[in-house]
């Protein structure tokens, strides 16, 4: 290893020498990713470099226990990750997410930072592969074919792990929501026209039980993620690996990542197919769908504040205008849908980047990763952001529901068992071509006693099941 004017020092690869700046932990190998992929100055998120490095130490441990690799060299390794995990060096995972095909990249930069951090605590100098080298050490009994999804897959149960307790918070709002506006009246509306009477509490208990199906796909989806194919080098048949070295690292990593996570089934079928994740995507994206919906209907909702429905008010937080003075918008509402289009369109790469496999390899994974964390941290971040600063703070307008659903012409339905379909499509009819309320024809055409008349047309009832005739009543 050579220094040049103490700015670089010149490392090797087997394409040659490469300068490398004095003070970086990183190597020749990031260096020419660095210089090869400057495409979107976005790195790798957190969550991936800190699962990646916790496989590394798992397999310092590891290969140190069957003596694939002595106790200097593991103990510095090890030490080294730990460093990384706490999070020193964050500045030395530099390789963009748009990088090599698998993640040679990616996972040579983290093989480099750890090596460097190891030999520098040694006594040496960064650079000096040959006290502890970046593949035959820090890499020992790995590929980037076998660790790169297994990164994927950690770094992704985590993620999941932050996103689950919010959406569950969401539900719990939905649901509180549901209890509070339990009496007030409203008209329901299919085809976005007037229909039966509905309580907004029965409306929002919807949105909560969408939600809360949705989250159960997505949990039942990422059990798919916890099996490992670790120990898989290459092409899946461990070559380069201790034959014992397969099940003592995922126990090993059990232990460190505190994740109930289990050997592959198949380690041929783990390096080809990347299903689990492009399965918890799809289950993602039929969450934000339902968040799509669901926000439309609010904007909906509250639409106005005098020429909407306005049925119910959403918390004001922050004005909705340049221009037009005290003009207020749902503003996260709009927030989430926006959040909702980007992981359905990050689905969207997922899928054809899963399909994009061939023979032993996907080389496609980077971009999966990248797509798929992005998903999760912007969907946990806007739910917690939507539920704090929208849901909580809802209001329902409630003279302005009771006078759509006591105006509206779809109340006539709970006349039907008492004067039948057709008769109650007469009446329908006659109201709005003569603006007088649905009672007051009905009690014109003397069809049923004012008595009877308020019986049938109580608001209330008419959110339930059933209806009140027997084969005693009479009209009048």
């Amino acid at each position: 290893m050579n220094t040049e004017n103490k700015q670089y020092r010149i490392e090797k690869d087997s394409l040659g020498e490469v300068k490398v700046p004095i003070e970086a932990y990183y190597g020749v190998q990031t260096t020419r990713a660095l210089e090869n992929f400057p495409i979107s100055g976005i790195r790798p998120h957190p969550i991936s470099t800190k699962s990646m490095v916790y496989i590394k130490k798992a397999a310092a441990k590891v290969n140190n226990e069957l003596g694939c690799l002595d106790n200097e060299k593991s103990e510095a390794i090890i030490n080294a990750a730990d460093r990384i995990i706490e999070g020193e060096f964050k500045d030395q995972f530099v390789v963009d997410v748009y990088q090599a095909g698998a993640g040679t990249s990616f996972n040579m930069n983290v093989n480099e930072v750890i090596a460097n951090i190891a030999i520098e605590s040694l006594g040496w100098e960064k650079g000096n592969y040959s006290v502890i080298h970046p593949n035959d050490h820090v890499n020992l009994g790995q590929s980037t074919n076998d660790v790169f999804p297994a990164t994927m897959r950690i770094s992704a149960l985590y993620l999941l792990k932050e996103l689950f307790p919010v959406v569950d918070a969401l539900v719990k709002s939905f649901n509180k929501k549901a209890n509070e506006f339990d009496k007030t009246i409203k008209s329901g509306r299919t085809h976005l026209q007037d229909a039966a009477p509905i309580t907004l509490g029965q409306e929002f208990s919807g949105y909560a039980e969408a939600v809360s199906k949705s989250a159960k796909k997505i949990k039942k989806a990422s059990d798919a993620l916890k099996e490992l194919g670790v120990g898989g080098t290459a092409v899946g048949t461990g070559l380069n690996t201790h034959p014992d070295y397969k099940e003592k690292i995922i126990k090993e990593l059990q232990k460190i990542t505190n994740l109930d996570i289990r050997s592959a089934t198949n380690y041929f079928e783990a390096m080809q197919s990347n299903a689990p994740i492009t399965e918890v995507s799809g289950a993602l994206k039929v969450l934000v769908i339902e968040l799509i919906r669901i926000a439309n209907d609010l904007r909906l909702l509250s639409s106005g504040p005098k020429t909407g429905l306005a049925e119910i008010t959403l918390p004001a937080v922050q004005p909705g205008s340049s221009i037009m003075p005290g003009k207020v918008n749902p503003v996260m509402a709009e927030m989430l849908n926006m959040v909702c289009f980007s992981i359905i369109g990050n689905d969207l790469t997922i899928t054809m980047a899963s399909q994009a496999g061939q023979l032993e390899l996907n080389v496609m994974m980077p971009v999966m990763q990248y797509k798929l964390l992005g998903s999760v941290s912007i969907l946990t971040n806007a739910l917690k952001a939507f539920t704090d600063k929208c849901i909580k703070g809802i209001t329902a307008n409630e003279d302005r529901c009771y006078q759509y659903a006591t105006n509206s012409m779809s109340i006539v339905t709970a006349l039907n068992p008492y004067i039948g379909y057709s008769k109650a499509a007469d009446i329908a009819k006659e109201s709005l071509l003569t603006g007088k309320s649905i009672k007051k024809v009905i009690l014109e055409k003397k069809l049923l006693s004012e008595k009877k008349l308020n019986e049938i047309l109580s608001p209330m009832s008419m959110t339930k099941p059933g209806f009140i005739k027997t084969d005693n009543d009479t009209n009048l």
